[in-house]
C-alpha cells in the first residue's frame, strides 16, 4: 500500500492536469470562435449600411466607402433578398447559382447560421441580408472536433502502451516463477530418483518401484513443461495420434472409473510439427476440465480426424455445458467457473495452441446440462 497509494495519487494529478488543459483549449477555442463570429457579424452590419448609402445615392454621394466596404468582402458568401426574390449575392460558388433548388437550399443554410440582417433603406422598405460563415470560421468550428479525436487516439494509444506493457510484466512474472518452480522440482526430483534406485537393490516388490517411477517421470514431464514457459518451443514432426493417445491413456488410468473413456482415430499415423510435452499438457487440461464439469462422474470421448491439411482433436464430454455467451471468455486469463482454481488452465491451452503451434481451438458446440466439445485443430505435415 505505501508504494501504490503514491503511485495512484501522481496518476490522478496527472489526469486532472490533463483535463484542466484540455478543458482550457476547447474553451479558448470556443471564446476564439465567438470572437470571430461578432467580428463577421460587425463587418456585415457595415456592408448593411453600405447597401443602404447606394440605395439612397444621389450625384452628390460619395460611393468611394461604400463601394470599398462591399467590394473588400472576399470570404463570407452573402446573398441580398427583398420580399423573398434574390438581387444579388457575392461568394457563392457558381455551381450552385446555376441551379435553383441549389440556391434556395443554400439560402436557408445560410438562414441557419446566422440571424439574416434586416436594410431599412427607406419607411416601411426592407431588403434582407443573409451570410454565411467564412472558410477560416468552418475550419476553426471544427477544430474542437479535430482536437478531441487526437485526444482520444492518444488516450487509446497510452492505454495500449499501458495494457501490453503490464501484459508483458505479467508474462515475465508468470514464466519467472514456472522456471524456479521447475528448478525447486528438480532438486527433490533427483533425489526421489537416488531413492527408487535404493530400493531396486533392497528387492523390492518390481510392481511398488514401477509405479514409482511413472510418478517420477510424470513429475520430470510437469517440470520440463514449466521449463519451457517464456521460451519457443522446439517443434518436432510427430504422430499426433500416438502422442495424444499417450496422453490420454494415461490419464484414464489415473482416474475414477465413474468415468468412461473412449476414442475414434484414424488407423495410420498422421504426422504434424508440434512440441510433444506442450501438446500433452494441451491435452491434459482438456481432460481435466472435461472431468471438472462432470464432476468425476460421466462420459469423455476423444475424436481424431483429418483432412488434407488439418488434423483436428475433439474432446467431448457429458458435463454440466457452457453458455454461448461464454464461447470466448473461457479462455482469458482468470476465468473460472469453479470454487477453486486460478482460471489459468484453458488461457494457457491456447496459448500453447495458438502461439506455439500455429493452430486454433475453440468450443465447437455446447449444451446446458448435456455437454461441451472443444476442438483442436493443428496444420498436418502432408
Amino acid at each position: 500500500m505505501q508504494f501504490s497509494e503514491p503511485r495512484n495519487t501522481t496518476r490522478w494529478i496527472i489526469i486532472f492536469i490533463s483535463f484542466s488543459i484540455i478543458s482550457l483549449i476547447l474553451w479558448n477555442t470556443y471564446i476564439f470562435f465567438q470572437i470571430f463570429k461578432n467580428e463577421e457579424r460587425v463587418k456585415m452590419k457595415l456592408l448593411a449600411n453600405a447597401q443602404i448609402a447606394l440605395i439612397n445615392a444621389d450625384e452628390n454621394t460619395d460611393l468611394d466607402l461604400p463601394l470599398q466596404i462591399s467590394s473588400n468582402n472576399t470570404s463570407i458568401p452573402v446573398i441580398l433578398t427583398m420580399y423573398g426574390k434574390i438581387l444579388s449575392t457575392r461568394n457563392v460558388p457558381e455551381e450552385i447559382l446555376k441551379d435553383e433548388k441549389k440556391t434556395m437550399s443554400f439560402l436557408k443554410s445560410l438562414k441557419n447560421e446566422n440571424t439574416p440582417i434586416v436594410i431599412e433603406y427607406a419607411p416601411g422598405k426592407y431588403q434582407e441580408l443573409y451570410y454565411g460563415n467564412s472558410e477560416l470560421l468552418n475550419k476553426l468550428k471544427y477544430y474542437p472536433i479535430a482536437l478531441l479525436l487526437i485526444i482520444f487516439l492518444f488516450i487509446a494509444l497510452i492505454y495500449n502502451f499501458y495494457k501490453s506493457t503490464k501484459m508483458a510484466t505479467q508474462n515475465k512474472l508468470w514464466a519467472g516463477m514456472a522456471k524456479e518452480t521447475a528448478h525447486q522440482i528438480g532438486t527433490p526430483l533427483s533425489s526421489l530418483i537416488g531413492w527408487v534406485e535404493l530400493l531396486k537393490s533392497e528387492n523390492i516388490d518390481e510392481s511398488i518401484t514401477l509405479e514409482i517411477e511413472k510418478d517420477i517421470e510424470r513429475l520430470q514431464t510437469i517440470t520440463d513443461r514449466f521449463s519451457k514457459i517464456g521460451s519457443v518451443p522446439v517443434l518436432e514432426l510427430q504422430d499426433i495420434i500416438a502422442v495424444t493417445l499417450n496422453t490420454f491413456n494415461y490419464l484414464q488410468s489415473r482416474f475414477s472409473k465413474q468415468v468412461n473413456f473412449s476414442y475414434h482415430t484414424p488407423k495410420e499415423p498422421v504426422f504434424a510439427m508440434i512440441n510433444p510435452i506442450l501438446h500433452s499438457w494441451t491435452i491434459e487440461n482438456l481432460v481435466k476440465n472435461a472431468i471438472d464439469a462432470m464432476k468425476g462422474k460421466g462420459t469423455l470421448d476423444l475424436q481424431i480426424e483429418q483432412d488434407h491439411h488439418h488434423v483436428k482433436i475433439n474432446i467431448k464430454d457429458s458435463g454440466t455445458g457452457i453458455s454461448k455467451k461464454q464461447f470466448k471468455t473461457i479462455f482469458e486469463p482468470g476465468f473460472t467457473t469453479k470454487k477453486r482454481g486460478w482460471g489459468l488452465g484453458l488461457s494457457l491451452t491456447k496459448r500453447i495452441v495458438e502461439e506455439y503451434h500455429n493452430g486454433k481451438i475453440k468450443v465447437l458446440h455446447s449444451e446446458i446440462g448435456k455437454g461441451t466439445t472443444f476442438q483442436i485443430q493443428l496444420n498436418k505435415k502432408v
